[in-house]
């Protein structure tokens, strides 16, 4: 049994919630670079150049990429031959976000309660996910969301008589929905199957998969491919400015469905979908 300090933990997610913030991650940078290069649209070309500077000076000057320096969302994966000593896991991972934000300078934007609006200060609590994995080592994935993009999200239960062509539409429906909004071109998640808030948690993991790796099952990397071309036949564009880059990429995650119906949440990102993860 290996033992990981809780001390360690609250560091580990310090840390991550800064290079989150301000190193956007090599898969959507080198997307942006190649989007400028293809887009056709005068605009659209300029904005994603504006964009490619904006992500290298951040990660140069320590700045972070959006003022919205969103909501802290923490995947843990704890392996089960781990033991966490010196406290709770939740606490550290809590104080790791608030150091995080109070010591990266980050913009802090939570509220205690939904209806009484009051700032918590230090961008606490996160949203933590934790699941139980093989082995003796703990995975720890920090992906702020802004609410931009998060907004802008939707799910939809679907009867199992529905065809494919239905859930597609519903996808493209929603990002067509969200315009200039979320700050496109987008990053779309999505996840199907299991119940809602399955289907809303794999939406969310969806978002921290890297863009040029598509889904393991041919079935669904075809859809994503197809959903991809429909969005950008859109011609929503980058920051809506008209163009073929709406979106850079469309991940999707599946599980079991019941046989009475198939939840389907759409979970979008916009274009500086930050993750940073670390293993200890």
């Amino acid at each position: 049994m290996r033992e990981i300090p809780c001390s360690r933990i609250t560091d580990a997610v310090e840390e991550l919630c800064i290079r989150a913030a301000t190193v956007l991650t090599p898969d959507v940078c080198r997307a942006i670079r190649q989007a400028e290069e293809t887009e056709p649209s005068p605009a659209g070309r300029a904005a994603l150049h504006d964009m490619a500077e904006n992500f290298t000076c951040a990660a140069t000057d320590g700045l972070p990429i959006c003022q919205d320096t969103g909501m802290a969302v923490v995947f843990a994966q704890v392996g089960q031959d781990c033991h966490i000593v010196g406290g709770f896991l939740e606490d550290a991972v809590t104080q790791g976000v608030s150091r995080g934000y109070v010591n990266g300078y980050l913009r802090k934007s939570v509220v205690a309660d939904p209806f009484r609006r009051v700032n918590t200060g230090d961008n606490t609590p996160p949203v933590l996910w934790v699941s139980l994995v093989p082995g003796d080592s703990l995975t720890l994935t920090v992906a702020p969301k802004g609410f931009g993009s998060e907004n802008k999200s939707r799910m939809k239960m679907f009867l199992p008589s529905a065809a494919l062509t239905e859930f597609e539409d519903f996808i493209v429906e929603t990002v067509e929905a969200a315009g200039a909004d979320p700050c496109p071109p987008v990053i779309v998640g999505v996840g199907l199957g299991g119940t809602v808030e399955k289907a809303a948690m794999m939406a969310k993991q969806a978002l921290v998969r890297p863009i040029d790796v598509p889904n393991a099952d041919p079935f669904y990397a075809d859809m994503e491919k197809r959903v991809l071309e429909k969005i950008n036949r859109l011609g929503i564009g980058p920051q809506g400015f008209g163009g073929r880059t709406t979106a850079l990429g469309v991940n999707i995650n599946a599980f079991a469905a019941h046989i009475a119906g198939t939840a389907c949440v759409v979970n979008i990102g916009c274009h500086v979908t930050r993750h940073a993860t670390i293993t200890l």
